[in-house]
């Protein structure tokens, strides 16, 4: 772990950087992509608020078993408590939470730090906005070397041929059921299931006696995220960012999110966890897993994770589990708030 500065340190760094001081005449601290905050040095109350473009991450941490009252600002808090509240991440639960979310962030800096950056902007925007904000960024960084870097180490990888559909609806009077059904691939979110999922939820809201909309996966997971053979197969960054606006499974789901009912389990990567995070009620089974690696890919989440999970456990719990592509297991997903209840039947 890298050297912490104290609350009193931190705060008069970001005041500099909020009052437009340039970095390089604040000190070398500024300029690095992330930045530690011992809460317990001369805790005093601070402002600890990175500018919202500064491009950076903020860690404070914690060594009590009582963390205090968290300041705002900080892009991630990590306590030693076993099951500190939120918006706190307990290293005593989670190994390695501080160390883990360094090292995620010099190995990929601008992604790391671009998903900070959309992670405090797009807090207290609406879906359709924050969904706009992150696409752009996805976009930015599906451009940039650090996704470059990732795809050529990625081996060749079979597109699928099937021409069938890759989701399934079935009606049972006002209930609708939404399948995704690839599960020769884990159900990987290809544009194919997209535009299948988009096309289903479209039927849904267009019909007001639809009372009720489940989603759920066929096979061993519920979606084991974005497929992988279709990486890097778009034209270019900015069609894909059109599409990706115009055919938001994740706008759709938040759109109708009073109806929806989502049933995870197995492994919920990526896509598979963010779109089902919009919904208002997200049953999992025990050995349900979530997990977001896309920084690990020198990308952000895509399929709106920055606008539905934040939502849902808060933008510094997001991050954490962005930046360290850890999994996150069933009971901890329902104590966290990103799932609402655990059922054997699911």
């Amino acid at each position: 772990m890298s050297d912490s500065l104290s609350v009193a340190e931190a705060a008069s760094l970001l005041d500099g950087l909020r009052s437009g001081r340039d970095a390089d005449e604040l000190g070398a601290p500024v300029g690095r992509p992330v930045l530690v905050v011992d809460l317990d040095r001369a805790a005093p109350r601070a402002d600890l608020r990175p500018p919202p473009g500064w491009p950076g991450v903020l860690i404070a941490t914690s060594g009590s078993t009582s963390p205090p009252e968290p300041p705002g600002g900080p892009d991630v808090l990590i306590s030693a408590a076993a099951d500190p509240p939120r918006p706190w991440v307990g290293a005593g639960e989670l190994e390695g939470a501080t160390g883990s979310v360094e090292a995620a962030v010099r190995r990929n800096p601008q992604a790391a730090t671009t998903l900070a950056q959309v992670l405090r902007v797009a807090a207290p925007l609406g879906p359709a906005a924050a969904l706009v904000v992150e696409s752009l960024a996805y976009s930015t960084l599906q451009a940039g070397p650090e996704h470059r870097v990732w795809l050529e180490g990625q081996p060749a990888r079979r597109p699928d041929e099937r021409t069938d559909p890759a989701v399934q609806v079935q009606r049972e009077a006002g209930t609708l059921w939404i399948i995704l059904d690839r599960p020769e691939r884990r159900n990987a979110y290809s544009a194919r299931m997209r535009d299948d999922l988009v096309a289903a939820l479209a039927v849904a809201a267009a019909d007001p006696t639809i009372s009720s909309v489940h989603l759920s996966g066929h096979g061993a997971n519920f979606c084991s995220g974005g497929d992988l053979a279709e990486f890097g197969t778009r034209p270019d960054p900015a069609t894909a960012h059109g599409i990706r606006t115009l055919r938001s499974a994740g706008w759709w789901v938040s759109q109708l999110a009073s109806r929806v009912t989502v049933h995870l389990h197995g492994a919920c990567v990526g896509a598979g966890i963010e779109l089902a995070a919009f919904a208002e009620a997200v049953k999992a089974d025990g050995a349900t897993t979530v997990m977001l690696p896309e920084v690990s890919m020198g990308l952000i989440p895509g399929a709106g994770g920055t606008a539905s999970i934040a939502h849902r456990i808060g933008r510094e719990r997001t991050a954490w589990l962005a930046l360290t592509g850890l999994r996150l297991d069933a009971t901890t997903a329902l104590r966290w708030g990103l799932i609402d209840r655990i059922s054997p039947s699911e």
